[in-house]
């Protein structure tokens, strides 16, 4: 077995010196109070302007309407990045950037370029249907990938791949979405308190039913081509700069393209909207889906493929690999957690789950040679998060993979496997197996 390599110093700290405290403006509690205010205020902002358009009456019963679908979108997202679930206020932040920040962009620059080009052609209605197709998906996918572009820089450690692109931009776009809604159910509202118009014959029905019904994904379906853009650059080595760069451009092209045809199919005849929608919008959401489930199905697998190594080296029990591998086993696992130690336990089994998650996503990027000069450093504390909560995991984990693990022959019955080993003596934690690190070649 390999020595274990030195740590790495700090960053930009040299031999012998002290660290320097960061400046003021480094400091999370700022940069986090900076982001809190810039939404707020966005939030404030947007509030006011979709008001002014709606009405009072208008803008609380487009509130009301538009929140259906909310929670079955955040939902369904969240439970596509089960595997490796991101922090909470990286998708808080995702949800509310799509609402607030890319929403009061998008109502901005489309009235601007919309009375623009009006002004400038004399013609209102060109200016309308050019700004519906050519101005509003590159100011609306613009805007809405800013959040991605934005977790994919500063929250490079919880953006692992394309999982993690698709929930940020789901989220991102269901708030969006969720802003927009409000804004056009408001209108059809006011619409037919002007004309009388009222049941499933009144417009705000109509708008339901398109909006709400026909088409909640629209918004995240665009977005999640950007997503997928950026997860697919996050699996790229730091070196291959091109492809790191190129990859999201391509989603964003992707999502205004998608997103201009949708828009554009008012504009093509009586049955526009159903030709686009039968032929593109269905066939699309239908391979997408099936391209983020046969991921997470990818990343489970890795999981069972890349854990064995640290089950090896001690810091797992033979049992772990399996259950870890197993959407239903670490369901089990929590569900006995909380059973037999409460929330707490419960809270610290899907945090090992997480970290478990993360170690397998850094392993499989050494072992593609894509790791960076933090991976032994990175891997320790991983390593170190297990451990701290293997009290309550281990238990846990062992009795789901009793439940979930396949009956194999036994003699002149049947077994369940995998059986777990003996377990070393506890003591201090073990050190990893470095000589079958991938990052030392």
């Amino acid at each position: 077995m390999a020595s274990s390599p030195p740590y790495p110093p700090y960053p930009g700290a040299a031999p012998g010196s002290t660290l320097r405290h960061p400046h003021w403006w480094q400091r999370p509690a700022v940069r986090y109070g900076a982001t809190v205010a810039l939404l707020a205020l966005s939030g404030l902002v947007i509030l006011a302007l979709v008001r002014e358009q709606t009405g009072t009456q208008g803008f609380l019963v487009g509130l009301g309407l538009a929140v259906l679908p909310v929670p079955l979108l955040l939902t369904a997202f969240r439970w596509l990045g089960r595997v490796e679930p991101g922090p909470w206020r990286n998708l808080l932040f995702a949800f509310a950037w799509g609402a607030c920040a890319a929403a009061l962009i998008a109502i901005v620059a489309n009235s601007f370029a919309t009375r623009w080009i009006a002004t400038t052609t004399a013609d209102p209605a060109g200016a309308d249907t050019l700004g519906a197709t050519v101005i509003a998906p590159v100011v609306e996918e613009t805007a809405k990938a800013a959040a991605v572009l934005l977790l994919f820089l500063f929250r490079r450690r919880d953006f692992h791949g394309i999982l993690d692109g698709v929930v940020a931009a789901g989220f991102t776009a269901t708030g969006f979405a969720f802003t927009e809604n409000i804004l056009y159910l408001g209108n059809a509202f006011g619409t037919d308190q002007l004309t009388g118009g009222s049941g499933i014959a009144s417009v705000t029905a109509a708008t339901f039913f398109v909006r709400i019904v026909m088409s909640p994904f629209a918004h995240p379906l665009f977005t999640v081509l950007t997503g997928i853009g950026f997860g697919a650059a996050a699996l790229a080595a730091d070196r291959q700069r091109m492809r790191r760069v190129l990859l999201p451009l391509a989603g964003l092209l992707l999502a205004m393209g998608m997103h201009a045809l949708w828009n554009g199919s008012a504009t093509l005849g009586q049955f526009g909207f159903i030709a686009v929608y039968g032929a593109f919008m269905v066939p699309t959401f239908g391979l997408l889906t099936w391209l983020v489930v046969w991921t997470r199905q990818r990343e489970l697998r890795a999981v069972r493929t890349e854990l064995p190594a640290y089950a090896v080296a001690g810091w797992l029990r033979p049992s772990e690999p399996f259950a870890l591998g197993s959407m239903r086993a670490r369901r089990l696992a929590r569900k006995f957690a909380r059973e037999h130690g409460g929330r707490p336990a419960a809270r610290a089994v899907a945090q090992y789950e997480a970290y478990a998650t993360q170690l397998v996503f850094l392993r499989h990027r050494g072992r593609a040679g894509k790791a960076g000069a933090d991976f032994v450093t990175r891997e320790r504390e991983l390593l170190l998060e297990l451990w701290h909560r293997r009290a309550a995991a281990r238990p846990a984990l062992e009795h789901a993979a009793r439940l979930t693990a396949p009956r194999v022959p036994y003699g002149a019955g049947w077994a369940y496997g995998p059986v777990p080993a003996a377990w070393p003596p506890q003591g201090q934690p073990p050190y990893p197996a470095y000589g079958d690190n991938p990052y030392r070649r």
